[in-house]
């Protein structure tokens, strides 16, 4: 059992962690100073005996005569809304939060997860942004007393990593939804869930090609778990499921990144449904763009660095199955090169709503 401290623990994403925490048989301690956090989030967990709720303010230093294995700094609020309220709240926390934190993880020895964000990387100029991106950023802005809260904070774990030696984690945290989301956060989902509980028009803003990567609330605590129990990982690693979704023109998009081995390119699959058909796209070493569209013929060509192939392809059974979990999909098709038949073959698609890693192609 390890006595673990979790400051913003009453809010969205810390009362989620405090309750994997706390039934794995941990001891916890759940700082909150319930600006946008709440202790209904956490009522539940208030008969464990070894779970204890403080009412605390993390601008504040935090002392304890407890033992303290781990700790992970969340406190700070996420949405726009919440941190330009009080801008200068927002970057305190942040910063001092961070010097808290780390005091109190040196004073103990203990390890120290800093939350950060997507947001480290300002107004990106590179899609999707790995984490040696270093971003393109904007400090005088409306968002900067977050953003730029969330970039010191990692510039003082890694100070006191390299300085004092302490053991240090950074994750940075992607769109994230689920139970327990503000339904007057701002964001994305909570948005599209009231407007259409209000049986609203849907707002998209910008002209609709700007992408998100989503990810269920349970799949960010099994990472952080995980990276709390890495050995030796100091620099930041991004906590987001590869695969973007957007929707746009009455189509759905699907879209991830593979890796074959560490020395292969990226390969970026695009898969499009629509009421019309089917189009796959595989853009890496080797280029494949089909569309299928039934009673219809179509081409498709496969782009290498020797050339272009260009085959005949035409659906003969298209099947397509839509649940919550996922969505199932297989052509039955018919290749043919210069009008002659060459082969019948199928294509299978599987797209776990959850976890773009399970994405079969």
């Amino acid at each position: 059992m390890k006595s673990i401290l979790v400051t913003g623990g009453a809010g969205f994403i810390g009362s989620h962690l405090c309750k994997r925490l706390v039934k794995e048989g941990n001891r916890v301690i759940c700082l909150d100073n319930y600006f946008t956090g709440s202790e209904l989030f956490v009522h539940d967990l208030l008969k464990y005996p070894g779970f204890q709720l403080v009412e605390h303010d993390v601008t504040i230093p935090y002392k304890t005569t407890s033992m303290i294995d781990e700790i992970y700094n969340l406190a700070c609020p996420a949405s726009p809304i919440h941190y330009q309220y009080d801008p200068i709240k927002t970057i305190k926390t942040s910063i001092l939060g961070a010097i808290n934190m780390l005091d109190l993880a040196q004073e103990h020895d203990a390890r120290i997860l800093q939350a950060s964000t997507s947001e480290v990387y300002g107004d990106p100029f590179v899609h999707p942004q790995p984490e040696s991106y270093w971003g393109n950023v904007n400090t005088i802005g409306l968002r900067s007393c977050y953003d730029e809260g969330k970039r010191a904070s990692e510039t003082l774990f890694m100070d006191y990593y390299r300085q004092n030696k302490l053991k240090v984690k950074i994750i940075r945290i992607f769109n994230t939804y689920g139970p327990r989301m503000l339904p007057n956060d701002g964001r994305v989902v909570s948005n599209f869930i009231i407007q259409a509980l209000n049986n609203e028009d849907i707002t998209i803003y910008g002209d609709g090609k700007q992408t998100r990567s989503f990810q269920y609330i349970d799949d960010l605590i099994e990472g952080m778990v995980r990276m709390m129990d890495t050995e030796d990982e100091q620099e930041p690693l991004e906590i987001v499921v590869p695969g973007q979704y957007y929707y746009r023109n009455g189509s759905h998009y699907l879209r991830y990144e593979e890796m074959m081995d560490d020395t292969a390119q990226p390969t970026v699959n695009y898969i499009k449904l629509s009421p019309q058909g089917v189009e796959v796209r595989k853009q890496g070493q080797v280029n494949v763009h089909m569309v299928f569209e039934q009673g219809k013929k179509n081409m498709t060509l496969y782009s290498t660095p020797f050339g272009t192939l260009q085959m005949g392809i035409a659906a003969t059974g298209l099947e397509i199955m839509e649940d919550e979990d996922c969505i199932q999909m297989k052509v039955d098709y018919a290749l043919d090169m210069n009008e002659e038949h060459v082969a019948d073959c199928y294509l299978t698609v599987q797209a776990q709503s959850r976890d773009s890693e399970n994405f079969i192609l």
